[in-house]
C-alpha cells in the first residue's frame, strides 16, 4: 500500500470519530427536545471568543502532557492507566517541596519540576516492578495504585502538608509557593491569562518525538511494542525496557499538574483539577500516540470543555458533552482496529504479490 494511502487511512480514524460523536450528540439533543444546530452554533460562538481561546489552550496543555505520558506506554503495549494517581501525588509533593525552599527563579521552577518527575516516576515504578518480578498486569496494578494515591494525597494534605489555618479560614491547601517558583502569563487574550507552561509543554512534546522516533532507545521501545520476540532476539532486554518505559511515562505524568501549579493555584488545593489522567488516555487514542496528533486532540478536548459551558447557561445538560467524549473514544478504538487490519491485510497482499513476482522471474531465468 502506498505511503500516502496509509497515512490517509490513519487520518480518517480521528476524523471519523469526531464526525460520529457530533452525529450521536445531535441525536441526544433531539431526544431531549433541543436543537443541535442551535446548541453547536452557541458553542462555536462562545468557543471562538478570545478569552475562550486562551482557556482552551490552558485546558489543553495538561491534557497534552497526559496524552504524552499515556502514549509512551502504548508504544510498548503497556497500558499505564495509573497516570491519574501519578500526577496527583507528584503535584502534591512538588507543591509542598516548592513551598519549603527558596531558590532563584529558574532554579526554583526546575527544582519543582524535578521533584514532580521523580515522584511520578517512582510511583509508576511500583507497577513496573510488579509486572517484571511478579507478572502482575499493569492495568490491574495501576488501577489499584490510583486508589492508593488518592487516599494518600488526602491523608498527607489533611494531616502533614496543609498550611496552618489563619483564623476561621477553612481552606485545605499546601503553603503557597514563593514568587520565584511561579510563572507569569505569556499574554492575555480577552482578559484571560495564557499560561507560560505552554512553552515548556511544546519543548516536552518535541523532546518526546526525538526520543521515541529518532533515538536507539525509541527504536527499541517501538520494536518491543510491535514484536517483543523479535526485539528480544535482537538483544533488547524486555524487563529493562518495561521498567524504563514505566519510569519515563511516570516522569512525564508528574508534569501534568505543573501548568495549574505554576500559573494559577501556586499551591496544591482541593480545587486542583482531577481526572486529567483518564482524559489523557482518550487524547492519546485520538492523537494516535503521536505528539502532533496528541496536541490536536488536546486542543479539541480543551475547546469542547470550554465551549460546553455555554450549554449549561442555556439550560442544556452538560452531560451531552460527556456523551460526546465517550463516543469519540469508542469510535477511535473501533476505527483504529479496522484501519490496522486493513493496512495489515494490504501489506500481506503486497508481500505475497512481490514473492510471486520474484518466483516468476526465477522461473524465467531458469528457463
Amino acid at each position: 500500500m502506498k505511503r500516502w494511502r496509509t497515512r490517509l487511512l490513519w487520518l480518517l480514524v480521528p476524523v471519523s470519530a469526531i464526525v460520529l460523536a457530533v452525529a450521536v450528540s445531535s441525536l441526544v439533543l433531539l431526544s431531549i427536545g433541543e436543537s443541535p444546530v442551535d446548541a453547536f452554533r452557541s458553542m462555536f460562538r462562545y468557543g471562538t471568543q478570545a478569552n475562550s481561546v486562551a482557556s482552551m489552550i490552558n485546558r489543553a496543555v495538561p491534557l497534552f502532557v497526559a496524552g504524552l505520558a499515556v502514549a509512551i506506554g502504548f508504544k510498548m503495549n503497556l497500558f499505564n492507566i495509573g497516570v491519574e494517581g501519578q500526577y496527583r501525588i507528584a503535584t502534591l509533593l512538588a507543591a509542598a517541596a516548592g513551598a519549603a525552599v527558596t531558590l532563584p527563579a529558574p532554579l526554583h521552577i526546575a527544582f519543582i519540576m524535578l521533584v514532580a518527575m521523580v515522584v511520578g516516576a517512582a510511583w509508576a515504578s511500583i507497577a513496573g516492578v510488579l509486572k517484571v518480578k511478579r507478572g502482575v498486569h499493569e492495568v490491574v496494578s495501576t488501577i489499584m495504585l490510583n486508589s492508593i494515591a488518592t487516599g494518600l494525597v488526602a491523608y498527607l494534605l489533611a494531616n502533614h502538608l496543609r498550611k496552618p489555618a489563619a483564623g476561621s479560614e477553612l481552606l485545605i491547601a499546601t503553603p503557597q509557593i514563593p514568587p520565584s517558583g511561579q510563572l507569569g502569563p505569556l499574554t492575555q487574550l480577552g482578559g484571560e491569562d495564557l499560561r507560560s507552561f505552554l512553552l515548556l509543554a511544546i519543548v516536552l512534546g518535541v523532546a518526546v518525538y526525538v526520543l521515541i522516533w529518532r533515538t536507539r532507545f525509541g527504536y527499541d521501545l517501538r520494536a518491543s511494542g510491535i514484536n517483543p520476540d523479535a526485539a528480544r532476539v535482537s538483544g533488547v532486554d524486555p524487563n529493562k525496557m518495561i521498567m524504563r518505559t514505566m519510569l519515563l511515562s511516570g516522569a512525564i505524568a508528574g508534569l501534568i499538574g505543573m501548568s495549574d501549579l505554576f500559573g494559577f493555584f501556586h499551591a496544591y488545593t482541593l480545587d486542583v483539577p482531577t481526572g486529567i489522567g483518564f482524559d489523557g488516555i482518550a487524547v492519546a487514542l485520538v492523537g494516535l500516540n503521536h505528539p502532533v496528533g496528541i496536541a490536536i486532540a488536546a486542543l479539541v478536548f480543551g475547546w469542547v470543555d470550554r465551549a460546553a459551558q455555554i450549554l449549561d447557561l442555556q439550560g442544556v445538560p452538560k452531560e451531552v458533552i460527556i456523551i460526546t467524549k465517550g463516543v469519540i473514544i469508542f469510535s477511535v478504538v473501533i476505527a483504529y482496529e479496522i484501519v490496522r487490519r486493513l493496512v495489515l491485510s494490504q501489506e500481506v497482499k503486497t508481500a505475497a504479490e512481490e514473492t510471486r513476482r520474484l518466483e516468476e522471474e526465477k522461473e524465467t531465468v531458469a528457463a
